[in-house]
């Protein structure tokens, strides 16, 4: 058994929350996984994983191995990285859906002009990803950080507008200050990780306005979609709404009392600091979305 290619399934069996997720993720095949474990538990003579047919659960030794295995296999795979010729390897990443499509992807082939041997793997979603349980690297996140588990690089503000469709604003009237909305407005519900409503907030006001919706989405794209069908008001960044309200479907509302603007900050766990190839990454994406902030005035650099 070569002790760390088990090491290494372990930790993705762990993180997918499966044998055959792991596998898949591996691409081995499924009695190569298992086999790898059981000679793995052999060795060591513990029990790492309870296992049933609906699933598997680390047990009380498997969780220490496993948070010693994860730091081992990162540091190895540091050290290579800095014997050799600059940053190499693969880096997961977590993206939202529509910024990583604007800012992100267009840029990419400046990074990999500047490291030729890195490969990205760039995962997208609307939802908050959980970096251990997906196996991912980093990703960007929006809103403030509160995870102690997780180191922080803040990089830039996202300007936000609230809007409405022309044909909701003459059903429900235009709205002159916040305090007008509850007054039979409504709102595009936009579901967070956990299953709550981001609410409608404004500057110099204390509290954030929640008002009912017919509909709720959990894809930004989808999102400015239900606005621009009549079905409330969004706040949306600018820039995802920036072709709907050149085009008129969409109409600004409330400038007066502006939106908060959205810190975007990358995620990693914190013994990650010193890999070379996620600081290439994070020194990268800050220097990236610092320039565009400056051309496009669409975000605001940190």
């Amino acid at each position: 058994m070569d002790r760390l290619v088990a090491m290494h399934v372990f930790c993705r069996i762990v993180e997918c929350g499966g044998f055959g997720k792991a596998a898949d993720d591996l691409q081995l095949p499924r009695a190569s996984v298992t086999l790898a474990i059981q000679q793995l538990e052999a060795h060591l003579k513990v029990q790492l994983l309870n296992r049933t047919t609906r699933r598997v659960r680390v047990t009380e030794d498997g969780a220490q191995y496993y948070q010693r295995c994860r730091q081992l296999l990162s540091d190895l795979d540091d050290l290579e990285n800095h014997l050799g010729s600059g940053p190499r390897g693969t880096l997961r990443i977590g993206l939202p859906s529509t910024f990583g499509c604007y800012w992100i992807i267009p840029k990419l082939p400046d990074f990999y002009r500047r490291y030729p041997n890195l490969r990205l793997e760039l995962g997208f979603n609307d939802r908050q990803v959980h970096l251990q349980r997906e196996g991912v690297d980093c990703a960007l996140r929006a809103g403030e950080v509160k995870d102690p588990m997780l180191a922080a690089r803040p990089l830039v503000k996202v300007c936000q507008v609230t809007c409405a469709s022309p044909g909701y604003l003459a059903r429900h009237g235009v709205p002159s200050t916040p305090a007008g909305l509850i007054d039979g407005h409504q709102m595009v519900r936009f579901a967070a990780s956990d299953g709550r409503d981001f609410p409608l907030e404004f500057r110099g006001l204390a509290q954030p306005v929640r008002l009912p919706g017919m509909l709720s989405v959990d894809s930004a794209d989808a999102y400015v979609k239900a606005a621009q069908a009549g079905f409330g008001l969004i706040q949306v960044p600018r820039y995802n709404a920036g072709a709907a309200l050149a085009d008129g479907s969409l109409v600004p509302v409330l400038e007066g009392y502006p939106a908060p603007d959205w810190p975007m900050a990358l995620v990693y766990p914190p013994h990650r600091q010193s890999s070379p190839r996620l600081r290439a990454f994070v020194d990268w994406a800050a220097q990236c979305l610092h320039q565009q902030a400056a051309e496009t005035g669409l975000l605001i650099a940190l």
